[in-house]
């Protein structure tokens, strides 16, 4: 089953340490971001199985530098929040090269 994974931090340089935790904890894939306040709030999103996107979610909690706001785990979204992924992808052209390989 697939599952989305949501961690928020409070700046860039959390956030991609963040990222990095947790795609080397599980098998997760980086979906999108999204940067609010001139990136001082940073969202991730990642995709996997649940176990997966559960354990990098809690790596992150525990591991990372920075100060995590929120976090959430979703088994099975919804097709609308899936739509709403894919519009923040859209912003990120590179996101597409990550996809590819």
């Amino acid at each position: 089953m697939k599952a989305i994974g949501l961690v928020e931090l409070p700046n860039c340089t959390d956030a991609i340490e963040a990222l990095d935790v947790m795609l080397k904890t599980a098998e997760v894939k980086f979906l999108t971001w999204e940067k609010k306040l001139g990136g001082r709030l940073v969202t991730l999103i990642v995709q996997g199985d649940v176990a997966a996107v559960s354990e990098a979610v809690e790596a992150a909690k525990h591991k990372a530098v920075g100060h995590v706001v929120a976090s959430a785990v979703i088994a099975n979204p919804h097709e609308e929040t899936w739509k709403l992924i894919e519009v923040s992808r859209k912003k990120y052209p590179y996101l597409r090269d990550l996809d590819q390989s």
